[in-house]
C-alpha cells in the first residue's frame, strides 16, 4: 500500500476512535512516542537497538478486547460449538444454572476496575478448558469469568490498541497460572528441556504446574537488593555467602539474561524486589544461576538489583530507566517488573486505570530521549488470563480422552510435550474428561501490545504467538540461540518480527493516547461504588457486542488447507495440508459428537497428515465436522457417506488458492459415473451468485472470485448431491490487509 493510502487510512482509523480516545490532549512524551519517526538504517529488524519487554498481570484478551472493532473478538462470525449446541460465549451455569454469557463490568455503576478475579491455577484451568470442550467456565472459575470492559472502561488499554499494534492470536503458554508462564516467558519453557529431548514427561521435580518456585521464604527481602535473609541474618554464618531460601528445588536450564550474558549482549531487569509480590513476578527466581548469584555478578548486578534505593528503601526502578534513557545507556535488552499494586492484576490496588498510568510512565521514561526511542521497541504482555473467559480455541498439543486414546495427531514429535499429573494432586476431582497425563497449553490468549516507531497506526496481528515467542524474538535480532523452546512451540508460534514494518515505518499521521495522571480520582470514585454488579451475572443475560468496522492487518504466514474423501462403507477422511511458511493446529469439532474431546492436529509448513472419522459405524453415515485453523480459517464437512458410497454423482471439493492475484478457487472433482451439478453460494463479503457448476463423469469444473473487494476475506458454501462444504476465511497475498469486514455484523443487525 502506498503512502497516501496509508495516510488515508491512518486519518479513517483516528475517525474511527471514540471521543475519549481522539479529543484528549496527551502528555507531551506520549504524543512524542508517536511523533518520532524510527531510525531506519538496513531497513532490517537490525535497526532496533533496544527492546524492552513489560510483562503485566493476569487479563485475557476477551475480558479487555472482546468488543475491540476490527480484532477477533465477541464479534466472531465462528464460535466454538458447545456439547449444547450453542456458541461458546453462552457457558453452562454451574450446577446446572442458568448460562451466563459475557457481561460489561461497567465502571459507571460499580467498582468494575479494582478487584473481582477469578481461579487461575493449573486443576481449575485444565477443568475450564475441558480438553478443547470449552464448557465449564462457570463450574471450575466463578461469574466473574465472563465480565469485560468497553471502550469508555479502559480508555487508555483501547487507545494504545489504536495507536500501535495489537495482537490478537497471541496466548499465554501453559494452563494455569503466574510463575508457570513467566517461567516459560524468561525461559523459553516450564518444563525440562533435557527431559523433553529424551521424550519424558515431566512431573512437578522437574516442571513448573502451579505458583512454586518464584516465592522466596520467608518473605523477607532486603531495601534495595535481592539477598534474601532466613533469619539468621543477610549472610550464612557459616560460608558467608548470601543466602536465597525457596520452597522448592531450581531449575538449571538457561534463562534469557543467562543466553545473553554468554553472548555479550547488554541487558538489565527493572524493578523494585521489595514491592513484587515477593519476587512472583520475575520468573528467573526459579532458576539456579539467579538464585546462587552473589553480589557484582552480573546476573545479580543487572537481575536482582533493579536500581538505586531511595531513603525510604524503595527501588526507583523508573527513575533508572529514564537515567538511563536520558544518557543514552539503555541495554539493547531490558525487562521492567511493575509494583504489586500496579500490576493490572485483579487484586492490584491500583487497578486497571492505576496500571494504564504506569505504562504511561514507561513510555514518558522510553520517550524522554527522542534519539534512543527512534531505536526501540517496547512489548506489552500479560502472564496469564487469570480466571477471565477467552472464547477463541487454544493452538494445543491433543488431549488423550478418559481411555488414554489420543486425539489427534502431529507432524512434531509429541513426546515430552505433556505434563505427568500422577504425581501430585494437580487435577480436580470432578475433571474426569481426561487422564493424569495433560497438555501444557497453548492456554488463553492475552493482549501484546508493540510499541514502537515501526508499529504505530491502530494495527492488528493476528498470527499465533505465545510466550515462546518473544525468545525467537532475541533470537532473530541478537543471532543466539534459546534450547529450552520446544519444536513443537517453534512450529506453531510465530517470532514477532511480523508486527513490524521495518523498510517504510515512518508516518506521523497516527491516534492519540489519552491522558492517565486522573487515576487517583478514578479509584477513588471506583471504592464508593458497590461491588456486587461485576462479581455475580446480571439477571437479564446482555447481548453479545462488539464495535464494527475493520482495521489495517499484518501479512501472515499461513496457507491452510483442509479437504474431505467419502471412502467405503461410510468411512470420512479429512487432509490437513499446509503450504504455507508457519505451522499451525487445526481443530475439528464433531458436531453429531460435542460430548467428545475435539481432535487436533499440529501441522508444520510443508506438512500435512490425514485422519478418519467411521460414520457408518457410528452414525448410519451421517457426519458434520468443523474445522478451525488460524485467522479466521475455517471448513466444515457435512452429508451423509454411506448415500455417497452408492451415489452415481460423487463430488470432492478442493479449495485453492492464488497469492499473487488474490483469488480462492473451488474445484469439483467427479469421481462417479453420471454427470452432476453443483450449487456454490456466498454467505457473506457478495451479493452476487448463487453460481452452478456441471461436472461430467471422471471431470474437474472449476469457479474462482477475485477477492480485492473484500480484502481477500471470502466465505462460500458448495452443495452437491449428500454432501455440503462450507469454506470461510482470508487469502494472504504476502501483503498488508485488513480484518475481518464481516466480524460483528451479525451482531449490529
Amino acid at each position: 500500500m502506498n503512502t497516501s493510502n496509508r495516510r488515508d487510512f491512518f486519518r479513517k482509523s483516528a475517525g474511527a476512535i471514540g471521543a475519549a480516545s481522539a479529543l484528549t490532549i496527551l502528555p507531551p512524551s506520549i504524543r512524542k512516542a508517536l511523533a518520532v519517526e524510527a531510525a531506519v538504517d538496513t531497513g532490517t529488524i537490525q535497526d532496533i537497538k533496544h527492546i524492552v519487554i513489560l510483562m503485566q498481570e493476569n487479563r485475557s484478551f476477551d475480558h479487555y478486547f472482546g468488543t475491540l472493532r476490527g480484532v477477533r473478538g465477541f464479534g466472531d462470525r465462528f464460535p466454538i460449538p458447545l456439547a449444547s449446541g450453542k456458541p461458546v460465549y453462552f457457558q453452562p451455569g454451574a450446577s446446572g444454572g442458568a448460562e451466563i454469557p459475557p457481561f460489561r463490568r461497567n465502571s459507571t455503576v460499580a467498582n468494575a476496575l479494582i478487584g473481582s478475579g477469578a481461579p487461575h491455577s493449573f486443576p481449575d484451568m485444565q477443568g475450564a478448558w475441558n480438553q478443547g470442550k470449552m464448557d465449564r467456565w462457570i463450574q471450575f472459575k466463578n461469574p466473574v469469568t465472563m465480565g469485560y470492559y468497553l471502550r469508555e472502561d479502559i480508555p487508555f488499554q483501547f487507545a494504545l490498541a489504536d495507536a500501535f499494534t495489537i495482537c490478537d492470536g497471541y496466548h499465554s503458554s501453559v494452563l494455569t497460572g503466574t510463575d508457570p508462564n513467566r517461567v516459560v516467558f524468561w525461559s523459553g519453557s516450564n518444563f525440562n528441556p533435557e527431559l523433553r529431548k529424551k521424550g519424558i514427561n515431566s512431573t512437578d521435580t522437574d516442571s513448573e504446574p502451579v505458583n512454586s518456585r518464584c516465592w522466596p521464604s520467608p518473605s523477607s527481602w532486603v531495601a534495595g537488593r535481592a539477598q534474601h535473609t532466613d533469619g539468621t541474618g543477610q549472610t550464612d554464618p557459616g560460608t558467608g555467602a548470601y543466602n536465597y531460601k525457596y520452597v522448592n528445588n531450581s531449575f538449571k536450564w538457561d534463562t534469557l539474561p543467562d543466553v545473553l550474558q554468554k553472548a555479550g549482549v547488554s541487558w538489565h531487569i527493572y524493578q523494585n524486589m521489595n514491592n513484587n509480590w515477593t519476587g512472583a513476578m520475575n520468573g528467573c527466581l526459579a532458576f539456579e544461576s539467579f538464585r546462587t548469584a552473589q553480589p557484582g555478578s552480573p546476573i545479580y548486578e543487572h537481575g536482582l538489583t533493579g536500581g538505586p534505593a531511595a531513603a525510604d528503601g524503595a527501588v526507583n526502578f523508573l527513575a533508572q530507566l529514564k537515567q538511563d534513557v536520558m544518557n543514552d545507556t539503555l541495554p539493547q535488552v531490558s525487562w521492567v517488573l511493575p509494583t504489586q499494586a500496579l500490576a493490572e492484576h485483579p487484586g492490584s490496588s491500583e487497578g486497571v486505570a492505576g496500571a494504564a498510568d504506569f505504562i504511561s510512565d514507561v513510555l514518558s521514561a522510553l520517550t524522554s530521549n527522542p534519539a534512543v526511542w527512534s531505536k526501540t521497541a517496547l512489548f506489552v504482555t500479560f502472564d496469564e488470563n487469570d480466571g477471565f473467559f477467552d472464547h477463541a480455541a487454544m493452538p494445543a498439543v491433543p488431549s488423550y480422552d478418559a481411555n488414554g486414546v489420543l486425539m489427534g495427531k502431529s507432524t512434531v514429535p509429541l513426546d515430552g510435550e505433556y505434563f505427568d499429573a500422577s504425581v501430585g494432586s494437580y487435577l480436580n476431582a470432578a475433571d474426569t474428561t481426561s487422564g493424569k497425563i495433560r497438555p501444557w497449553g497453548l492456554s488463553s490468549r492475552v493482549p501484546m501490545y508493540v510499541v514502537s516507531p515501526w508499529s504505530k497506526g491502530g494495527w492488528v496481528n493476528s498470527q499465533v504467538f505465545d510466550h515462546t515467542s518473544m525468545g525467537m524474538f532475541l533470537e532473530k535480532r541478537f543471532g543466539v540461540t534459546v534450547d529450552a523452546i520446544s519444536p513443537w512451540h517453534r512450529a506453531i508460534s510465530g517470532d514477532l518480527t511480523s508486527c513490524f514494518d521495518f523498510v517504510s515505518p515512518n508516518d506521523p499521521v497516527v491516534p492519540k493516547l489519552p491522558d492517565t495522571s486522573g487515576y487517583p480520582a478514578i479509584n477513588a470514585a471506583q471504592k464508593l461504588l458497590p461491588t456486587a454488579p461485576v462479581t455475580t451475572a446480571p439477571a437479564t443475560p446482555q447481548p453479545l457486542f462488539q464495535e464494527t468496522g475493520t482495521r489495517f492487518s499484518r501479512a501472515l504466514p499461513y496457507e491452510l488447507h483442509t479437504s474431505a474423501r467419502i471412502e467405503p462403507r461410510g468411512l470420512v477422511s479429512l487432509s490437513f495440508s499446509n503450504t504455507g511458511d508457519q505451522g499451525a493446529v487445526f481443530h475439528v469439532y464433531d458436531k453429531l459428537h460435542l460430548d467428545l474431546i475435539p481432535r487436533r492436529y499440529t501441522v508444520e509448513a510443508g506438512k500435512m497428515l490425514t485422519d478418519y472419522w467411521n460414520t457408518g459405524a457410528t452414525d448410519s453415515g451421517k457426519y458434520e465436522l468443523w474445522v478451525y485453523g488460524s485467522n479466521g480459517f475455517v471448513r466444515t464437512f457435512k452429508g451423509d457417506a454411506l448415500a455417497s458410497d452408492t451415489a452415481a454423482f460423487k463430488p470432492e471439493v478442493q479449495v485453492c488458492y492464488d497469492p499473487a492475484a488474490g483469488q480462492v478457487y473451488v474445484k469439483l472433482h467427479n469421481t462417479g459415473t453420471a454427470t452432476g451439478t453443483a450449487t456454490v453460494k456466498a454467505n457473506a463479503y457478495r451479493a452476487d451468485g448463487p453460481w452452478s457448476l456441471d461436472v461430467a463423469a471422471g471431470a474437474i469444473g472449476m469457479l474462482h472470485w477475485n477477492l480485492d473487494d473484500s480484502g481477500h476475506w471470502y466465505d462460500f458454501t458448495v452443495t452437491a448431491a449428500n454432501v455440503e462444504r462450507r469454506f470461510s476465511g482470508r487469502v494472504e497475498t504476502g501483503k498488508p490487509g485488513v480484518t475481518d469486514p464481516a466480524m460483528a455484523l451479525h451482531l449490529a443487525a
